[in-house]
């Protein structure tokens, strides 16, 4: 795969990891004042930031916008789905998993020509 197919989706990959950590990370820290979680994130968001912005750019020279939204949205939910189940100890169950089953069916919808 070339690099212009291939940069995207690592960079994407790298993006969603930092992201969802900096919208569920702070779950695990109720106890932490609201304050402090939102500067974290905040934090937290600028590296996805440093890699989302690269990977549309570098993504938008092969790839339609609506393409590299649809694939942002399934790496998410593959992301968010380990660690739902490492980190915050809340694996998915089948209902979740046939949700975002559909969701990844309509970003393969979203590729066809």
């Amino acid at each position: 795969m070339p690099f212009d197919r291939l940069a995207p989706i690592l960079l994407l990959l790298g993006s969603n990891v930092f992201m969802t950590f900096a919208w569920y990370g702070h779950l695990k820290y109720k106890s932490a004042p609201l304050l402090m979680a939102i500067v974290a994130s905040w934090g937290i968001a600028l590296f996805e930031y440093t890699l989302m912005v690269p990977a549309n750019r570098i993504g938008s020279s092969v790839y339609s916008a609506p393409q590299l939204k649809g694939m942002q949205e399934v790496i998410t939910l593959l992301v968010f789905a380990g660690f739902s189940a490492w980190y915050l100890d809340q694996p998915l169950k089948w209902n979740h998993w046939a949700g975002f089953g559909l969701i990844a069916v309509a970003a393969w919808l979203i590729f066809l020509d």
